[in-house]
């Protein structure tokens, strides 16, 4: 059968490991005349050896399961290049799960607390090829998105960062580092950039207060880096 909606039943297989939530899934599904449940698993294993013998329209799987987890299933089928798509019915909704699953070709995620309606909408949508994402699951991707990027210093600025922090000069550092003087300025330009300040001394401050540099003995004399 084809995925489209417009009329035509969406072949689903349902994964999880626990047989009552299992049957429970199924009971709710197959109360629309839409959805034809065509196979149950109850691994991540046995779930891509169904999907590559029925090629479902939609894989609809737990998370954490044996053998072979909801990640570990979901690349599998991914890269069997079936027209299945998988969704994810869990639990769990931390930002490592949520984006291990992702990045695995899940094309949805839904937490168990989903009512029919919404689960059998999700299927609807995955099976068209749209991405489905659990309220709580799309906050916690917006809010993990609009966080600022970590600072990430090259091993030579961190360096650069370091001299300048024991209190030496541009010269002095070019002389440890074996490096031209000019090479020393650019250095520090970029990390003035990267740490958004416009000084040596913000820029050693800033440097140990995010963790880039040891606290000790700073530049001013004062213990801060070490």
């Amino acid at each position: 059968m084809s995925g489209d909606t417009n009329g035509d039943t969406l072949r689903v297989v349902v994964v999880d490991d626990h047989s009552v939530m299992r049957a429970g899934v199924v009971a709710l599904l197959a109360a629309d005349p839409t959805i034809e449940i065509v196979g149950e698993a109850g691994d991540g294993s046995a779930a891509v050896e169904l999907v590559e013998r029925l090629e479902p329209d939609v894989a609809l799987l737990d998370l954490r399961m044996p053998v072979l987890g909801g990640v570990a299933a979901t690349a599998r089928i991914v890269g069997l290049g079936k027209r299945t798509r998988v969704l994810i019915l869990t639990t769990y909704d931390t930002d490592a799960e949520i984006e291990s699953a992702v990045e695995a070709g899940a094309i949805g995620y839904l937490l168990k607390d989903a009512t029919r309606e919404q689960l059998v909408d999700a299927i609807r949508s995955a099976a068209r090829g749209q991405t489905v994402l659990a309220p709580r699951v799309a906050e916690r991707l917006v809010a993990r998105m609009r966080r600022p990027a970590p600072v990430v210093l090259t091993s030579r600025e961190i360096q650069v960062l370091d001299a300048v922090a024991d209190g030496l000069s541009n010269a002095d550092i070019g002389a440890r580092l074996v490096i031209a003087e000019a090479t020393v300025k650019t250095h520090l330009l970029r990390i003035f950039a990267k740490l958004d300040v416009s000084d040596r001394t913000h820029a050693v401050v800033t440097a140990i207060e995010t963790g880039l540099l040891p606290r000790g003995e700073g530049i001013d004399g004062n213990p801060t880096r070490g």
